[in-house]
């Protein structure tokens, strides 16, 4: 457990895609900025998807090529389709992700086709990145539950990653999308995935719609999973899944990880400042356990 954890930071694309108040291109930017001057080195910045289906993303380009002078940190854009890769290219993207979902219920709901039909529309995109020498991430949805097919069976995430792994993905991000699922069954999952993919390739993206996500992510950790990703101020959701209070916090992560010795490189009131200021333009203080005490404890310092 002493091993190093690299964290994923998804608030900037996954956390806002689901708000529903829109952040605009220059405060996403500056958004960004304050995550990497808290010590964030990979961030999820943005996805090249249509407008009309996800008008927060509009200027992704912009914002990519914003934040693009930080050749130190890495980051990563969504590229559903070749429309997008051709895009995301032109901004100058080095790391992108393609996701599918592990039911077809969710597949259907979400992107309106199968699981094999939207496999087949980003296989083109793995195949161009790998000619252009562009990293590839994938993504499964629902690797716990689904709102739509209720249990989803280990077996089914199995082939959906050792698909997206024989396509080239360099790393496969395993999805809690509702936030349904336990730490034993967090645990078997990455235990039958890690048959086909390596453990050290696979990554935990939990929601803590049940406030499940830190035990799921330390059982994963005991399965020896050291990717997290996690999302500032706990932004995001499922529009699928009532209740949804979206992704772990980054904050959350970051407390247990340094409460366990093991050491983020994260500024943890940096981080903060970046989760108040992007919740203020949202609309909504953070969900985010520890970033709520640590402003609840700074109002009383401040005789609020």
């Amino acid at each position: 457990m002493s091993d190093a954890v690299r964290i994923v930071e998804v608030g900037p694309r996954d956390g806002l895609q689901n708000e529903k108040t829109p952040v605009s291109v220059a405060d996403r930017i500056a958004f960004i900025e304050a995550l990497i001057a808290a010590g964030l080195r990979t961030i999820e910045v943005g996805a090249f998807v249509s407008p009309k289906a996800i008008p927060q993303m509009v200027g992704s380009d912009r914002v990519l090529r914003g934040v693009g002078h930080h050749v130190d940190r890495e980051f990563h854009v969504l590229v559903p389709n070749e429309k997008g890769y051709e895009a995301s290219q032109a901004a100058g993207a080095k790391v992108i992700a393609v996701f599918a979902s592990a039911s077809e219920g969710f597949s259907r709901a979400n992107i309106n086709c199968t699981v094999a039909e939207s496999i087949e529309r980003f296989k083109p995109v793995l195949a161009r990145a790998r000619s252009g020498g562009i990293r590839v991430r994938g993504y499964i949805s629902c690797v716990l539950g689904c709102p739509f097919d209720g249990e989803v069976a280990p077996q089914a995430v199995v082939d959906v990653a050792k698909t997206l792994w024989d396509l080239g993905c360099y790393e496969i991000s395993l999805g809690d999308t509702i936030g349904v699922g336990t730490p034993l069954k967090a645990r078997h999952l990455l235990r039958a995935v890690a048959g086909t993919v390596p453990m050290q390739s696979l990554a935990m993206h939990f929601h803590d719609t049940y406030g499940q996500a830190l035990a799921n992510l330390y059982a994963g950790m005991e399965e020896g999973c050291r990717v997290i990703d996690s999302a500032a101020g706990g932004l995001g959701g499922c529009p699928y899944a009532p209740g949804a209070t979206g992704n772990v916090a980054t904050e959350d992560v970051v407390y247990m990880l340094e409460g366990m010795g093991i050491a983020t490189g994260v500024d943890m009131p940096k981080l903060v400042v970046a989760t108040n200021e992007v919740s203020r333009l949202i609309g909504r203080p953070p969900v985010s356990r520890v970033a709520s005490a640590l402003n609840a404890r700074r109002r009383m310092a401040d005789g609020e």
